[in-house]
């Protein structure tokens, strides 16, 4: 039980960190990117996320291979937030 519970807390904090650190990369580096406002770009960033992932799920124990999705939809998640939020920002 103890084990089950401390995977479900690292599959929430993968999905919050690849979140905030995918919008904030999106926000300062990707702002004058084009590609960034496609509506395709958070799904192709959530599924090279998740398959970036899927290694970890092969060799440790406590991270799963839901673990791996819930990380790659933070990250698609994060895109798409970035990318609203850059549309919104100010051009320098």
């Amino acid at each position: 039980m103890v084990i089950e519970l401390l995977a479900v807390g690292i599959a929430g904090a993968s999905a919050i960190g690849g979140y905030l650190k995918s919008r904030q990369f999106v926000r300062q580096r990707l702002r004058f990117v084009d590609a960034v406002q496609r509506p395709t770009a958070p799904v192709v960033a959530g599924a090279i996320a998740t398959l970036a992932a899927m290694p970890l799920a092969i060799f440790l124990p406590l991270i799963t291979f839901a673990t791996a999705i819930v990380f790659g939809a933070g990250v698609g998640a994060g895109v798409a937030a970035g990318a609203r939020d850059a549309r919104s920002l100010p051009s320098a």
